[in-house]
């Protein structure tokens, strides 16, 4: 019976984990769908791509806290990131690491 009660709690765990590359698809519109473009008007200088897993959450969390505006994307990102969970962001940058050639 404590078997059947884990592996219930595991799938539904699993069912409910956040799908980096379904959350990177409103990502893409302005990133590219290889993580491999400037945003339109930022100032930026690289590509989410090339960035570390470490660094895309931190961004994320900074974004999402609204204590982080860089390369004059800051009020496009706030709304971004607003409703993003830690495990979304979490998955949003496995998902984007997996993109660098």
């Amino acid at each position: 019976m404590k078997k059947l009660v884990l592996i219930c709690l595991f799938s539904v765990a699993s069912l409910m984990a956040a799908d980096g590359a379904a959350l990177y698809k409103k990502c893409a519109v302005c990133h590219g769908a290889a993580g491999d473009k400037i945003p339109p008007g930022s100032k930026a200088t690289t590509t989410v791509n090339s960035l570390s897993k470490d660094k895309i959450v931190e961004d994320l969390k900074g974004y999402k806290a609204k204590t982080l505006n860089q390369f004059g994307a800051g009020p496009l990102m706030f709304a971004q990131a607003a409703n993003l969970s830690e495990a979304d962001m979490i998955a949003l940058a496995d998902y984007i690491v997996t993109l660098k050639k």
